[in-house]
């Protein structure tokens, strides 16, 4: 029997999708016989090169090329393993070997974009948390398979697990921000994302920040000394709820942005998420409790710096929270909105604020007022029951 013959072909219904696009497929040619399978890339009419048979004028066009020439080895691969298994080669018993592993898998995809997208390390990290449970929630998933129904599903699990609301929708955020990279490379149409029409739920997010006494209470904290990593962890903590950091801002410090000036010690640095300058005068703030902190690691500022990841240190913040007594469950980036919420409260003014935290907007910083506000209700409203 001669050998199957392959070529890719695009838009052979003439038709173009909602977005302008049509899909290329393989054609695949024995015995006047013709059958075609979908490689799930969808482009323009323009993109395409119909004398090469390859994608061009596309942003992504060598990514693309390549994944067609992947798809043509993989067909053909089939091909090759039927004749190997003494089955014989149909177009008919091709189409059904093709079509039991015919959709690209995610999970790879997922990873690949996230290794090599132009984001923060710390962003980095927060996207591979989504890839890490998308993957334990199933091991291999197609971008066929990416259906509302999978979606729904994988939501419905996440809950059963005790996710709070906000945490799924930031995971499922991230799996969309990956489907729609899919959709650019062409690899699945608008129309087939699992998101398409769609809003993802979220509950009204309210800032968490810790009383003057809460933070007296964790102060105040003495861990035994085999607890080295937590009291370290801690130590970071109250820096930032006394400066305002980031996590992000926090790790990316060395000694060389501590600088001490003839009258004040100043942390500069630049906001890893905004680009603002920001530029700290710690021995003012709290009291100089920054700079106290910063005394303690001296012999080695450097490693005072040296966090794990923020995941890894917000759950060694529930054991402080438990060890201290405190009942308010709190994350790393509270201490910003502690050190906001205090500093309002101690009277300097919003606009030093803004400055302090870096906000580029007053109205951000404007939010703690708020919050400022309805705390003043919430008491008078205890007080006038009494």
């Amino acid at each position: 029997m001669k050998k199957i013959t392959y070529r890719l072909v695009y838009n052979r219904k003439k038709q173009l999708n909602s977005e302008g696009k049509a899909v290329i497929q393989i054609e695949a040619y024995l015995g006047r016989k013709r059958k075609y399978f979908s490689t799930h890339i969808y482009i323009r009419p323009s993109q395409w090169d119909a004398v090469k048979r390859e994608v061009c004028n596309h942003p992504h066009a060598e990514d693309l090329n390549w994944m067609l020439a992947e798809r043509l080895v993989e067909v053909e691969g089939r091909e090759i393993a039927l004749w190997k298994s003494g089955r014989g080669v149909s177009l008919r018993l091709l189409k059904e070997d093709v079509a039991n592993g015919s959709s690209p898998q995610f999970l790879p995809f997922m990873a690949s974009e996230i290794e090599k997208g132009r984001i923060r390390n710390s962003t980095r990290e927060n996207r591979y948390t989504t890839y890490y449970l998308l993957k334990e929630y199933s091991e291999e998933v197609t971008i066929e398979e990416l259906t509302p129904y999978f979606v729904s599903k994988f939501e419905s699990w996440m809950a059963a697990r005790g996710y709070h609301t906000n945490t799924i929708a930031k995971h499922l955020t991230h799996l969309r921000i990956y489907v729609n990279a899919a959709i650019l490379r062409g690899m699945m149409s608008e129309e087939e994302s699992p998101f398409h029409k769609r809003s993802i739920s979220h509950k009204p997010f309210h800032h968490t920040h810790l009383t003057p006494f809460e933070l007296e209470k964790l102060e105040r904290l003495i861990l035994p000394p085999r607890q080295e990593y937590l009291q370290r962890t801690l130590d970071a903590y109250l820096f930032c709820c006394y400066t305002g950091l980031r996590y992000s801002d926090f790790v990316g410090l060395t000694k060389a942005n501590i600088q001490r000036g003839t009258s004040h010690t100043w942390v500069n640095t630049e906001s890893q998420k905004t680009g603002a300058s920001i530029s700290l005068p710690i021995d003012l703030l709290f009291d100089g409790k920054a700079l106290a902190l910063l005394k303690r690691y001296s012999d080695d500022v450097d490693s005072f710096f040296c966090l794990p990841s923020n995941s890894t240190v917000d759950k060694r913040l529930k054991t402080i929270s438990r060890l201290a007594g405190l009942r308010k469950h709190f994350s790393f980036h509270s201490a910003r909105h502690t050190n906001a919420t205090l500093l309002l409260m101690q009277g300097v003014h919003v606009t030093t604020v803004q400055k302090l935290l870096g906000h580029k907007n007053v109205k951000t910083t404007m939010n703690y007022c708020e919050v400022i506000n309805q705390t003043i209700i919430k008491e008078l409203k205890k007080n006038r029951k009494r």
